[in-house]
């Protein structure tokens, strides 16, 4: 469900590079309105961002932005900024291309082409982020190695997740990025924006209020095993940070190791989940029925009473589980939605 976009910030194009560019000449095809957005008034250049490989200073306003891993182009797309290069995102994709939904609804509304994608299958293509030329790479909400982050800051300023991997809020994904560009007014515009839309969705739904909710991965195929995600993960962590809980068994593992985003327990150790008021977990039609049917999930408190959010496998809406800066307005209605509804 697509909300309007910021209101009062400068919806423009600059630097768009087509995907045919990236064949033989890594320049930018220039579409840059005489209104594009430039630092705002308190930017002050050099700027230094603190990030878990220590600092990276930008010397001057980037103009050419590129972005490695999941989500990170979206900050600039929706401060009116077209990256040079984005990856491509093929889990959640509903027609292939690698782009997900709202952001090709951003680059719409900007009247641009698509980026250059780069193909992170087999890792990071640092030749591919080399030949877009850019002036910054983002990846604040990433997984980055020490190795991957020296190799990208040898082709430009590289700004790496604030603290643990893949644990960056959309928030900081906003404000720490945003800054980096010199627009972090603009930043704090749209976590504004974005806090009222999922406080306004959220209001329709208020039985998911206070319901300790766990963030899982339970598979028919091995029932032997609960899959959870740690409040590190963005998915807990953000239902947490609009008063939808974790169950304590999340809450002890966070607490064990911050830097944990996923861990499991035996399925022995059901009971351990037995004070989760709703289960949210990626599946099928037949996943309930199966997890009611195995006979030591099945007791499950949740299971035995249908309180199971299912998130269909690589759909859009099960991506957008990982809110993301673009993601929130188009489908956070949907999202709380389906899980309010085993709730009755």
């Amino acid at each position: 469900m697509k909300t309007s976009r910021l209101a009062g910030l400068a919806i423009v194009a600059v630097a768009t590079m087509t995907l045919a560019a990236c064949s033989s000449d890594p320049g930018a095809t220039d579409a840059s309105p005489s209104n594009a957005p430039t630092a705002d008034s308190g930017a002050q250049f050099p700027i230094t961002i603190e990030h878990a490989f220590g600092e990276t200073v930008i010397e001057a306003k980037p103009e050419r932005v590129a972005t490695v891993a999941w989500s990170n182009g979206e900050v600039p797309l929706a401060l009116g900024i077209v990256p040079v290069g984005i990856a491509a995102q093929p889990w959640g994709d509903d027609d292939g291309d690698g782009i997900m939904p709202w952001v090709e609804d951003q680059l719409t509304e900007l009247g641009a082409e698509a980026p250059v994608l780069f193909d992170e299958t087999d890792g990071i293509d640092f030749e591919a982020v080399a030949a877009t030329e850019p002036d910054i790479i983002l990846a604040t909400y990433s997984g980055l190695t020490q190795e991957e982050y020296d190799t990208l800051s040898q082709i430009a300023p590289t700004i790496a997740y604030p603290e643990f991997a893949w644990g960056t809020s959309w928030q900081d994904q906003i404000l720490v990025s945003s800054k980096a560009l010199g627009l972090a007014s603009e930043g704090e515009a749209l976590v504004e924006e974005l806090n009222g839309t999922i406080e306004d969705s959220l209001a329709k739904y208020p039985a998911l209020v206070g319901t300790k909710t766990l963030f899982s991965f339970l598979s028919p195929a091995d029932t032997s095993i609960i899959g959870f995600y740690t409040l590190t993960d963005t998915r807990p962590g953000f239902l947490e940070s609009v008063g939808i809980p974790a169950p304590q068994v999340v809450v002890d593992a966070t607490a064990a190791d911050p830097a944990l985003f996923y861990t499991q327990i035996s399925a022995e150790e059901a009971d351990k989940i037995s004070d989760a008021g709703l289960i949210i977990t990626y599946g099928d039609d037949s996943t309930l029925a199966a997890l009611q049917a195995d006979p030591i999930l099945g007791t499950v408190p949740a299971i035995k009473a249908g309180a199971v959010a299912v998130l269909a496998d690589s759909t859009p809406l099960s991506a957008s589980a990982n809110p993301s800066p673009l993601s929130i307005g188009w489908g956070i209605d949907d999202y709380f939605a389906l899980l309010a509804a085993p709730l009755g």
